[in-house]
């Protein structure tokens, strides 16, 4: 008899050279064994990490980079880590899931038995198995997940902004948990206006928590944070962008958002919150960060770093997005076949909210 795997094939679009274009492979369909999933993917987020893997460093500032390879990173390597999907096989061991539901897979996968996976934050584990950075990801016609727990149900929700929560989504929302709760009165400040930041005003919104002042340098992601809600916009080019920024906080900004994540955000950021208040860095443009040490403990600021979220916060997440009918960002829905042209379109800066790349019958 000829085995699942042996009788069909499935194709993946893939990095097999940093800094080269992705090439469409054909390979093996695998068989899920034990807990695993076979899911057919049907929608897959194009993210600025998969940017800075195409490229295959960070930059750490003042000539520095970090290589990729260095975080497990190698090439060849199937990038796409927003991915969602229907359930296409499924192991022996499996019962919560069958052939033909659909799902969010949640990607941030660790190593499963480390304190930190054990805890629920796999997000945080030091040998990830993250789907799209460390294994195989999502900009494919079928993607294996190691375990079912790692699908979740999102009920009726359009897949394709579904599947921007899978990094997104989570990311924004483990990201403002940070800076809660709120105190009525006090001002916040967003750092970026695409995609992560749109999200963010939205939920910031939802929550209740403002006024909020967004930082961004192009005008159109200005205009669109103001139609969201946004108190107040800011251009952080402008020479005066500190002041600016010191006149909307009137001493009450208590925390600042940044999902660029550069020098300049960063300067900006820490020197921007008030004395006690919160400066969380999620995007990773590059550079360093400098700040002087006795103003730490005389302003007692709080400097934390926020990577994407865990299984149970993508929970939260998609529970709380349906509760309060999050509105969703700019979705461009593009053919997965045009996933090198989304890749250079967001390199760019050429997209205003987020590409999602659809299968050819993507439901």
């Amino acid at each position: 008899m000829t085995s699942f795997a042996a009788a069909r094939t499935t194709r993946s679009w893939r990095l097999n050279a940093i800094c080269g274009a992705l090439v469409a492979e054909t390979e093996p369909l695998p068989e899920p064994k034990g807990r695993e999933v076979l899911m057919r993917v049907s929608h897959c987020g194009v993210c600025h990490s998969d940017l800075h893997i195409r490229e295959g460093i960070y930059n750490l500032g003042a000539g520095k980079t970090l290589d990729l390879t260095q975080r497990g990173i190698n090439p060849p390597l199937t990038l796409g880590h927003e991915i969602f999907g229907t359930v296409e096989a499924v192991g022996p061991e499996v019962t919560e899931v069958k052939p033909g539901m659909r799902r969010l897979i949640h990607t941030w996968i660790g190593c499963g038995t480390c304190a930190l996976c054990r805890s629920g934050d796999e997000n945080l584990c030091a040998a990830p198995r993250f789907l799209g950075v460390q294994a195989r990801g999502g900009f494919a016609d079928h993607v294996l997940v190691s375990d079912a727990r790692f699908l979740v149900d999102v009920g009726d929700l359009d897949p394709a902004v579904a599947a921007t929560y899978a990094c997104s989504g989570v990311t924004v929302h483990s990201a403002v948990k940070k800076i809660l709760p709120h105190r009525e009165g006090e001002r916040v400040a967003v750092f970026g206006c695409g995609g992560l930041g749109q999200t963010a005003l939205h939920l910031l919104k939802a929550l209740g928590v403002g006024p909020v002042i967004a930082v961004d340098p192009a005008p159109e992601k200005r205009a669109i944070a103001e139609e969201i809600g946004a108190a107040a916009s800011l251009d952080p080019n402008a020479p005066d962008a500190a002041k600016q920024l010191a006149a909307f906080g009137k001493g009450s900004l208590a925390a600042a958002l940044d999902f660029v994540g550069s020098e300049q955000t960063s300067s900006l950021g820490i020197n921007g919150v008030r004395k006690g208040g919160t400066y969380v860095v999620v995007g990773l443009f590059g550079g360093e960060l400098r700040y002087p040490l006795p103003y730490l403990p005389m302003r007692a600021v709080t400097i934390r770093g926020s990577y994407v979220g865990s299984l149970n916060e993508l929970k939260e997440f998609v529970a709380l997005a349906r509760k309060v009918n999050l509105p969703p960002v700019t979705i461009e829905r593009r053919p997965m076949t045009a996933v090198n042209a989304a890749l250079e379109d967001l390199a760019a800066g050429r997209v205003a909210g987020r590409v999602v790349l659809e299968a050819e019958a993507a439901g």
